[in-house]
């Protein structure tokens, strides 16, 4: 069963829309938007396990832009 979420990212001052086009790269990234507001981008990710999930995070928290983010996997 695919398993979908939600990562919400804070990047440096400036990085939003270098950081969204370097997540989309990422294979499992179905889309990554820069956002206003408490966090910078918004990308949702669909994998076909929780592995491979991980996986994907830890590729993105990889990009030395990103300061943080939040992880919301959908029951």
């Amino acid at each position: 069963m695919p398993v979908k979420a939600y990562i919400l990212v804070v990047t440096a001052f400036g990085k939003e829309t270098d950081v969204a086009n370097s997540i989309k790269r990422i294979n499992g990234v179905k889309e990554a938007n820069p956002v206003y507001g408490e966090y910078d981008v918004v990308a949702e990710i669909v994998t076909d396990s929780l592995d491979e999930l991980n996986k994907v995070i830890s590729q993105i928290r990889k990009d030395p832009s990103i300061l943080r983010t939040v992880t919301l996997i959908v029951m």
